[in-house]
């Protein structure tokens, strides 16, 4: 008994030393915090626990204030505690009774006997089992790392998701090779050949999020930077058109990663307050990928073929891939504490050691959650129901673009497949418009309208640039039709496209504003649901907009397109009138 005695006593000796040090430490630290400062920073975390415990929070959006359990995980915790703490007296009874550091073991005399009852130790303030940060400034923790490497870290995300929804257009110039060389002349397919990727975006984030909750961010970019250049170097060497189809689809489900995980990477690492500069850069990629992608993808098919701009795009996704493989840590808190836990279960042997942001779900249910909140948002919430929709209309109308540009402008008005590409331009100076009229007037109006009602923020402050995008969307449609129809000077059209792009800009930025601020917690959720809804629009409309402009014509076609979405127009102001009352009357819990 007495080396068992000894070594129990070194061990109570070097934890009650580490544990002071610790305390010394953060005491030291918390001096010199503002009291101030102290005080709000309580106060907005108490506010956010209460909310997420009444909505049932389970960690949709990581935080840095730990976790808020629902019943069915805490219920799952405390069995699997209680099951861990019977095979630890088993095991050691009496190994770590006196240690009182968190990380090492239960704390002294009777608040940490191995008596305590399976309630108690469920209680995250009491139980020295659970394993956090170690202190504020712990270098592990992804908002203390330096500037540069969130930089780099943030430019990396950006860059890949700029890539993927190029890669979604870029090869719209080169249909008509493509159609060519496989001797099939079939308008549907050649739409169906650029839009089939966005179905793949349509499967891939419900997919993608889950995975990344259970394995950590990093694991999931990886394996999907793999499966995206493996893709594309199948797509440059199909033998067939539906080898081909088949390729791009599965290129979409890979290539979705970053637009499903990039948002919650720069959550994971950057702090709300310096947050806005990082999700501008990391917006732009989706809205200008698309049209920067046909511009090159013309003059690339014209030189060397369309099969090289896979090959162009496999080379920049496997440099990033590469990259990203070499300087992308982990970012995802829950991920990286429980490593931290794993690793002090091999050095100190206590099993009851867990992450405060451990949640309790097994990854069955993780995975299975992932996948049914934003279907039950989508089908339960009026809210995210219209605004999906909306969304979905105005993507897919932008896609029904992406299939007719390149035959206006090759027919009616003889460009050759190089030059048609740069006629994107006009929707990528759209966007810019849009952009910088969004970023511009937003902010301002939001703070100035929450000073004149005294109420703080509201989430439909938001949509007060919605009606002006909503009435320029169809004006642009009507222009570009009968501007085409009747051969106008080019430009026409498209000043037409700078129309729709600043229009669509504005009513995309609005609407998945909202729908992040009117949720909160389930932004991601929201966000997907959207995403799905969005993308299967993008995949099918196109398919119907050939054969309606080869029945109805240009003027028409485009009118027809004009009309649906002016019908739309009194959804913003609708929107901005009751929006409050609808989320508060279909407020979603439970989830």
């Amino acid at each position: 008994m007495a080396p068992n005695t000894a070594a129990s006593s070194d061990q109570h000796s070097q934890a009650t030393t580490a544990a002071q040090t610790h305390d010394e430490a953060h005491e030291q630290q918390e001096h010199h915090l503002d009291a101030h400062d102290v005080e709000k920073e309580l106060e907005r975390q108490r506010h956010i626990i209460e909310q997420a415990a009444a909505e049932g929070h389970d960690a949709d959006i990581p935080s840095d204030i730990g976790y808020v359990l629902d019943d069915k995980g805490e219920a799952r915790r405390r069995k699997s505690i209680a099951d861990q703490r019977e095979l630890h007296l088993i095991r050691t009874r009496s190994r770590h009774s006196q240690s009182r550091d968190v990380e090492k073991g239960p704390g002294e005399g009777g608040e940490g006997s191995d008596d305590k009852t399976v309630g108690e130790v469920g209680e995250e303030e009491t139980d020295p089992n659970v394993v956090w940060w170690d202190g504020p400034d712990d270098p592990q923790n992804p908002y203390n790392w330096p500037t540069w490497r969130k930089s780099l870290n943030v430019g990396l995300i950006s860059a890949l998701t700029l890539l993927t929804p190029l890669a979604s257009s870029m090869l719209a110039p080169g249909v008509p090779q493509i159609m060519k060389e496989f001797g099939n002349d079939s308008p549907e397919l050649a739409a169906f050949v650029v839009s089939v990727y966005i179905l793949g975006f349509a499967f891939g984030p419900l997919l993608m999020a889950p995975l990344s909750e259970i394995y950590g961010r990093t694991i999931i970019y990886h394996g999907c930077n793999l499966g995206f250049v493996a893709f594309l170097i199948g797509c440059a060497k199909a033998p067939s058109l539906d080898s081909l189809i088949v390729f791009r689809f599965f290129c979409g489900v890979f290539g979705a990663c970053p637009l499903a995980n990039g948002g919650g990477t720069i959550a994971d690492m950057v702090e709300p307050q310096q947050r806005a500069g990082a999700m501008a850069l990391f917006t732009i990629g989706p809205l200008l990928g698309p049209i920067i992608g046909p511009i090159a993808g013309g003059f690339l098919s014209s030189a060397k073929g369309w099969r090289w701009i896979f090959w162009l795009i496999a080379i920049v996704g496997g440099f990033l891939a590469a990259v990203m493989l070499v300087f992308l840590p982990e970012t995802y808190a829950p991920v990286i504490l429980q490593r931290k836990v794993d690793r002090l279960r091999r050095e100190t042997g206590n099993d009851l050691l867990r992450s405060k942001l451990d949640i309790g779900l097994s990854p069955r249910d993780y995975f299975s959650r992932g996948i049914v909140r934003p279907l039950k948002l989508l089908f339960l919430s009026p809210i995210v129901m219209a605004m999906s929709l909306y969304i979905a209309v105005v993507y897919g109308y932008l896609y029904i673009m992406f299939t007719s540009i390149t035959t206006v402008f090759e027919q009616y008005y003889g460009f050759s497949s190089n030059i048609v590409g740069l006629v994107f331009l006009g929707l990528g100076v759209g966007n810019m418009i849009g952009l910088t009229y969004f970023t511009a007037t937003s902010d301002r109006y939001i703070k100035k309208k929450a000073a004149q009602e005294g109420r703080g923020f509201k989430p439909e402050y938001r949509l007060k640039p919605l009606p002006i995008g909503a009435v320029l969307f169809p004006i642009g449609f009507f222009i570009y039709g009968w501007t085409a129809q009747y051969h106008v000077h080019w430009i026409v059209p498209i000043l037409s496209h700078v129309i729709i792009g600043a229009a669509n800009l504005i009513i995309f930025m609005a609407l998945q504003m909202y729908l992040v601020d009117a949720f909160n917690i389930y932004a991601a959720s929201a966000l997907a649901a959207s995403t799905v809804v969005r993308s299967i629009f993008g995949a099918v409309l196109p398919l119907a907009g050939l054969r309606m402009y080869a029945k109805l014509g240009m003027g028409w076609g485009n009118s027809t397109l004009g009309f649906i979405a002016f019908a739309m127009v009194p959804l913003g102001p609708l929107f901005l009138k009751y929006g409050e009352r609808l989320r508060t009357k279909f407020e979603m819990k439970d989830l």
